[in-house]
């Protein structure tokens, strides 16, 4: 596996989210289309209205599953860096750093982490800066 940093960390999928939001979407235009014919008469639009329902809770099941569990690993990721906070200083995080310094911050080195963390509660450094600050990359490969 290539040595994660700042230039790779991102994962993405884009087989889930580009071809799948594309298949749905072109599917619920095909629908809406059909839809449209007038000819048929409302017992001929029945299927055509099924299926763009259909593909309109197939996108929002997709994006509602993708962010309760992005939530969830937020939330872990938060448990885990207060306790690494916690091991290595004696004392919680600060309840000033949101959880996307918090989030950032997981991927300092435990050299640079204290350091770093009270830098961006007193900066109020954004993830992006925190992230360009790290010296010494700490890998997260099972990010989803």
């Amino acid at each position: 596996m290539e040595k994660q940093g700042y230039k790779n960390h991102m994962r993405k999928a884009p087989r889930a989210y580009y071809l799948g939001l594309l298949l749905a979407l072109m599917t619920l235009i095909f629908s809406l289309i059909y839809c449209k014919d007038i000819s048929t008469g409302w017992r001929g639009n029945l299927l055509p209205a099924l299926f763009a329902y259909l593909c309109i809770a197939i996108i929002l099941i997709g994006y509602f599953a993708r962010s309760f569990a992005l939530k969830a690993q937020d939330r872990a990721i938060r448990a885990e860096e207060n306790v690494r906070h916690f091991v290595l200083s004696g004392k919680l995080l600060d309840s000033k750093l949101t959880i996307s310094q918090i989030i950032a911050l997981r991927f300092a080195s435990d050299e640079e982490f204290l350091t770093l963390a009270q830098r961006a509660v007193a900066e109020n450094m954004s993830s992006k800066q925190i992230k360009e600050a790290i010296q010494h990359w700490r890998a997260d490969y099972y990010r989803v």
